[in-house]
């Protein structure tokens, strides 16, 4: 080992402290990276084995009814590989042993298997091909109920009640998140269900021997998706087709490619944070360092050390903070990713969901950070490396001495001396004030970005259930049902207000961009459903044109006063031109609304609904779905109170984590940032303080000059960094926006008032720490100068 080596290590147990602090910073920078991106990572792997091995359709249709011989004809189509028919249907059912009604999606099984969506036995057996009362549901649903096989579904089948036995719990690429089509994104595993039947069996039913109303397609490696797309519509339409849609609209697949893209924007975003603070403080550190050993560099360089010699040496304090926070941020980040993953399979069912760290991205983490540390010190290096030898054996310029600009403004009586004192050494020093500012502030800002999303989420919440969705029970019909359906709604106890709407699938066009959605028309003066945009401002519904969604309306380039060509799918892509009346910010989702008699205009039919918004008595609800399930024609139910629930629970579970996660880096970010700058300024100022000292100042109001400087700077830092926690909030939920939904960015005070808290007891944390070290000051050697 030679000298500068020992030179190296000996100045690395002096700054233990400092190092320590600032290898945390790292380690948090790095954990912060492999926790994020690992988690990425383990769900894009998974999810695209399970669809390969699953052979997760490319192209979804539904449509009426058509013969099992265009099954061929679809085959045909340039670009198709394999092609599988079902019928599929919604309708009620009661749950066993609670008695409660559900919502459940029935998709039968061929007789040979399914060709696509492989089916993922959790629990039990197969289907036998020939028995027709026996039934697959879904794990999610089976867990929340508490049932499995053995247990009996009784199903309400075209107006007849079925009594169907599970003999197993499935998994199903389309329902990795459970959401059933038509009812919403949110997933109420409770009250709806996956159900799996023998075709043999559901297809009767419904008189569709021979026949199917639901056709999936996996196109072949480098096929024109949207060519397919558009020849599979023409070939549906003569059968009330024509809805074809690609695996990036299928709901489950839209909501699991939301979240990998939220993780996407998050684990950059943070990690970029941590790794700049950590760069930052390695400078100032480094730059003090260097500072105080002006007379040592010089010596060396003297003995003939060169440059370069020197560059390596001095890059050996941030390589040292590099090794010591890549050992504690690899192995934080890989339980932290553990952590994830297992929050993410409360969500998301894949047949296996394991956590999955590679040893590149481990690499590029630690890759990373060393970069930023080494970028961070390269001006403190380099001041180093061009110190000449004569200047080095000098002693530092005394410092400048001036009034301060309070007393050159004449408040000097303001503010007492030790006040003056300490703000003539913040003045005089301003780069190191105004970084140190940042660092505090840099600290709070992690803070309200890791905490935001509590209130984001809440406000979400608050204006989709109780701002938007105001219904206690929304009906769905298993077809379009004529106007009096509304009475037969009304005369049910415990229904207090019934609301009628329909809704039809269309395409809507501007120039050469377009977009298939659903038109959903509500009534006129609507007060169980209405259009609100985020900041909760009720839209009430023209008596003709086009409300869109502020999304939709970018998506498809047009604004308030401009025509969109509308092709109705449910009538053979009859072409509509429709005026867009207004935009409204919504937070969920892309859609487009009508007063009801105008989409009836529009059409060209009577007053016809596809489901109903219900309000209820209190207390009645139950009894409301029990009769329900009576009602020929009804298909499904969907109560916000369970929406509500599965929500909170869902938010509960991912935030937490997430929040926990970043507050204790923020916390070591925050105790990293202001335990250095307290250690410098005692460095720097050891002399001046003992001199008070000698004088016949006492070690507290010693101290209290000392902390006292740190305290201005966590006062106006505090402050800045809220304002760029928000900043950074806004930036966040910009990358978070998805078709599906725009994160709102909201903070509370309490929100605000818990980002400070933890940086004023951070502040406390260090003065504690540093304390010690102020009443021990050695004054002799503090008072011994270099002239």
């Amino acid at each position: 080992m030679n000298a500068l080596d020992r030179k190296l290590l000996r100045d690395l147990w002096r700054l233990k402290g400092q190092v320590a602090s600032i290898s945390a910073v790292m380690a948090a920078g790095v954990a912060s990276v492999i926790a994020m991106r690992s988690t990425l990572e383990s769900m894009q792997r998974t999810r695209d084995e399970y669809y390969a091995t699953a052979h997760f359709p490319s192209v979804f249709a539904t449509l009426t009814r058509a013969p099992e011989s265009l099954a061929q004809r679809i085959a045909a189509i340039d670009g198709v590989a394999t092609v599988e028919t079902r019928v599929v249907t919604d309708v009620l059912m009661q749950v066993p042993r609670s008695g409660d009604a559900a919502s459940a999606h029935l998709v039968s099984v061929a007789r040979q298997g399914e060709t696509l969506s492989r089916l993922h036995i959790q629990r039990g057996r197969r289907l036998d091909p020939a028995a027709a009362d026996e039934a697959l549901v879904n794990g999610h649903f089976a867990t929340a109920n508490g049932i499995g096989p053995g247990d009996t579904l009784s199903v309400v089948v075209n107006g007849r009640l079925r009594h169907l036995r599970i003999v197993g719990l499935a998994l199903s690429p389309e329902f990795v998140y459970d959401a059933l089509p038509g009812v919403g994104m949110f997933s109420d595993s409770k009250h709806s269900a996956i159900v799996w039947m023998n075709r043999d069996a559901l297809a009767p039913l419904y008189q569709m021997d021979g026949a199917f109303n639901d056709v999936t397609i996996l196109t072949a490696p480098g096929a024109n998706e949207n060519e397919v797309i558009a020849r599979l519509d023409d070939l549906l339409r003569p059968y009330g087709g024509g809805h074809a849609y690609a695996r990036k609209d299928q709901l489950s697949n839209t909501i699991v490619s939301g979240e990998l893209e939220q993780l996407r924007v998050f684990g950059t975003a943070m990690p970029l944070i941590f790794l700049s603070i950590a760069a930052f403080l390695l400078n100032i550190v480094l730059t003090r360092l260097i500072a105080t050993q002006r007379e040592e560099i010089a010596t060396l360089k003297a003995f003939g050390y060169t440059n370069g010699r020197l560059a390596v040496h001095f890059l050996g304090y941030p390589g040292a903070a590099i090794v010591f926070g890549s050992v504690g941020g690899v192995a934080l980040g890989m339980w932290a990713g553990a952590e994830y993953t297992q929050v993410y399979t409360l969500f998301f069912k894949f047949p296996t969901f394991e956590h999955y760290t590679s040893a590149s991205l481990i690499l590029v983490s630690v890759g990373v950070s060393a970069l930023a540390a080494v970028a961070g010190t390269l001006s403190a290096v380099r001041r180093a490396v061009s110190l000449r030898p004569a200047e080095g054996m000098r002693p530092d310029a005394p410092a400048e001495f001036k009034p301060l600009l309070l007393e050159r403004m004449g408040m000097a009586d303001l503010v007492p001396p030790a006040g003056r004192m300490i703000l003539r050494d913040l003045e005089r020093k301003r780069f190191r004030t105004v970084a140190s500012i940042l660092g505090v502030a840099a600290s709070a800002a992690i803070l309200v970005v890791g905490t935001f999303a509590f209130d984001s989420a809440r406000y979400m919440a608050d204006l989709q259930f109780r701002v938007v969705d105001r219904e206690d029970l929304s009906v769905g019909f298993a077809s379009l049902r004529p106007a009096r359906a509304r009475r037969e709604l009304e005369g049910l106890r415990g229904v207090t207000r019934v609301e009628l709407f329909r809704m039809s699938a269309v395409r809507l066009r501007s120039g050469h961009r377009s977009r298939r959605i659903a038109i959903t028309g509500l009534e006129r003066g609507a007060q169980l459903r209405r259009v609100v945009d985020r900041a909760g401002h009720a839209y009430e519904l023209p008596p003709s044109g086009l409300v869109l969604t502020t999304a939709l309306g970018n998506i498809l380039h047009v604004k308030v006063g401009d025509t969109v060509t509308a092709e109705l799918l449910e009538r053979g892509g009859e072409v509509r031109r429709l005026p867009v009346v207004g935009l409204a910010d919504e937070l969920l989702g892309l859609s487009a609304y009508m007063e009801l008699g105008a989409l009836h205009a529009v059409m060209r039919e009577g007053p016809v609904a596809s489901g109903a918004y219900l309000a209820v008595a209190s207390g009645a609800e139950r009894d409301v779905v029990a009769q329900l399930r009576e009602l020929p024609g009804v298909s499904g139910t969907a109560t916000r109170r369970a929406m509500i629930e599965n929500f909170d629970a869902q938010i509960a579970a991912s935030l937490r984590l997430t929040v926990t996660i970043v507050v204790s880096l923020a916390v070591v970010v925050a105790l990293g940032v202001v335990y250095n700058g307290i250690r410098i300024s005692l460095s720097e100022r050891s002399r001046e303080l003992a001199s008070l000292r000698v004088l016949g100042f006492t070690r507290q109001e010693v101290a209290a000059l000392l902390f006292g400087e740190q305290g201005v700077i966590d006062v106006i830092g505090t402050p800045l960094g809220l304002l760029m926690g928000l900043g950074l909030a806004y930036w966040i939920s910009t990358g978070f926006a998805t078709e599906m939904y725009r994160f709102p960015v909201v903070v509370s005070t309490r929100t605000y008032l818990f980002s400070a808290g933890v940086i004023a007891v951070a502040v406390l944390g260090a003065t504690l720490v540093m304390r010690r070290k102020v009443y021990g000051l050695d004054l002799i050697a503090a008072l011994k100068t270099r002239e």
